[in-house]
């Protein structure tokens, strides 16, 4: 199998993985999906229309060709996996650590664990995969840029849970802190093109963090932004309103 065939074969396989289809190809490339099955079947993809399908999948050529040549870096953890890290606080607090590229020293430094106890945790994320423990508890993260945990899986639950009882029990405006709250009347269409916004927001998020990731620890700050759009009416109006007035969001 050529190079070219690998890459293309492995650029379906994440657009699968993410559940993107021909629909979401052609867009991105502004082409027409015939001209996509086309190009997908031939294997003739420029750099440029690369580069455009690896920003619509939230990671750079690199990380793709990486792929392709079978140095494949996990893009999610199963939910079994999940599970274990939320059974265990002390383990998903290494995990979240080793994700945002502390190094042992710097957690056993600033978390009330013991050396051996931070050892044993990051063999267990070896374990799953999550990281590779080198030679004197280096760490070396074995997931892709585009890393995230399942929809709705034990993860999300797990902070959609703190973000309900501790994030929102701010005013937000102190250093560093802002919150936003619109509200106002969208057309589906309107509707996709903020997700697509709030996508590529996300995306930048991710960039950043990437360039920040070798400054030294005390000048990185966890931040966290939660970015979310749906149809919705507040309940106690919902309650308010006429039989037969109510209406349903169109799906795709």
């Amino acid at each position: 199998m050529s190079q070219t065939q690998a890459i293309v074969d492995s650029l379906k396989r994440e657009l699968k993985a993410q559940g993107k289809t021909y629909a979401h190809v052609a867009k991105a490339l502004e082409l027409s999906e015939a001209s996509v099955k086309r190009l997908f079947s031939s294997a003739n993809l420029s750099l440029h229309r690369l580069d455009s399908l690896c920003e619509l999948l939230g990671m750079t050529v690199a990380e793709l060709t990486n792929k392709a040549q079978g140095q494949q870096a996990i893009s999610q953890l199963s939910q079994e996996q999940e599970q274990e890290l939320v059974d265990q606080p002390k383990l998903l607090l290494v995990a979240v650590c080793a994700l945002n590229r502390w190094q042992f020293h710097e957690i056993v430094g600033t978390y009330q664990l013991s050396g051996a106890e931070c050892v044993q945790l990051l063999a267990k994320l070896d374990r799953l995969r999550l990281i590779e423990l080198l030679p004197n508890n280096r760490i070396k993260l074995l997931v892709d840029r585009g890393f995230r945990w399942l929809p709705n899986g034990p993860i999300q639950q797990y902070f959609r849970q703190q973000i309900q009882s501790d994030y929102f029990a701010a005013d937000f405006d102190g250093p560093g802190e802002l919150m936003l709250f619109q509200n106002a009347m969208l057309s589906p269409s309107a509707n996709a093109i903020m997700q697509r916004k709030i996508e590529s927001l996300a995306r930048e998020f991710n960039q950043l963090a990437e360039e920040d990731k070798n400054l030294p620890l005390d000048e990185r700050f966890g931040s966290s932004l939660m970015l979310a759009i749906r149809p919705w009416e507040v309940q106690s109006f919902q309650r308010l309103r006429r039989p037969g007035t109510g209406k349903q969001f169109p799906t795709a």
